[in-house]
């Protein structure tokens, strides 16, 4: 079976220098990669370079087999890429109905994801579904986006820091959650400090030094490997 997702020789940059170099990775239609790193080293990047925000300067890419690399962000999410930001970015003039409509997308094989089964997955924003985006709180607003993101009924969800700034309740709300959605077959590339629930709920780490792939492999084992952890993460 060929790969959901492969970057060959993939190369990002917002100038001159690029911030991930030559990075080949492949994942297959339901993994769950916990993307690791310092900060700087370019997890934020190639999240974002393979959405089609952030240039792809070498190397190609390729989604089920079609080539995306020079696609813009929009056409992207049709060809089945969901992405949530670090930051969420929501639609802050915009309801929570409103926020989650507006990227709407039919679905291909298998159990759709509409309004009123976000709304199952998250009730809280079906409390809030005509609140304006400016008036929820932060975990609130990380709901919207995860659900908003799984309005486009992607094949493959791009997570940056999932749980960055909330609560501990409401985080371990949202690793639940996440834990939920990746059991539906949805691929993911998760980004987030937490790496005891980047362990737990990920099939498989990649850990990226310096913008350049330093390990991939078992996630439970690197995180036993006080020395690699050290090295390439920190605490």
């Amino acid at each position: 079976m060929s790969a959901l997702l492969k970057a060959e020789r993939f190369s990002a940059a917002y100038g001159p220098a690029p911030v991930v170099r030559g990075i080949s990775l492949a994942l297959d239609g339901t993994e769950v990669v916990a993307l690791m790193g310092r900060n700087g080293m370019g997890k934020t990047t190639l999240l974002r370079g393979l959405m089609g925000l952030t240039p792809v300067r070498e190397g190609t890419l390729t989604l089920a087999d079609r080539e995306i690399s020079a696609l813009a962000p929009e056409a992207i999410a049709r060809a089945g890429i969901g992405y949530v930001p670090a930051g969420r970015e929501i639609f802050a003039s915009l309801s929570v109905r409103e926020n989650l409509v507006m990227c709407a997308r039919q679905a291909g094989e298998g159990g759709a994801w509409d309004l009123a089964r976000v709304l199952k997955l998250f009730p809280r924003l079906a409390e809030r579904l005509d609140n304006g985006g400016r008036q929820l709180s932060g975990g609130e607003q990380q709901m919207l986006a995860i659900g908003r993101a799984l309005m486009t009924n992607p094949r493959l969800l791009l997570i940056d820091e999932a749980t960055e700034g909330l609560a501990p309740l409401v985080a371990r709300n949202i690793w639940a959650t996440l834990t939920e959605i990746c059991k539906t077959g949805v691929a993911a590339i998760i980004v987030d400090r937490n790496l005891k629930h980047l362990a737990e709920i990920a099939t498989r780490a990649v850990v990226l030094f310096r913008g350049e792939v330093a390990f991939d492999g078992d996630p439970t084992s690197l995180l036993a490997d006080t020395a690699l952890v050290e090295k390439y993460i920190g605490l």
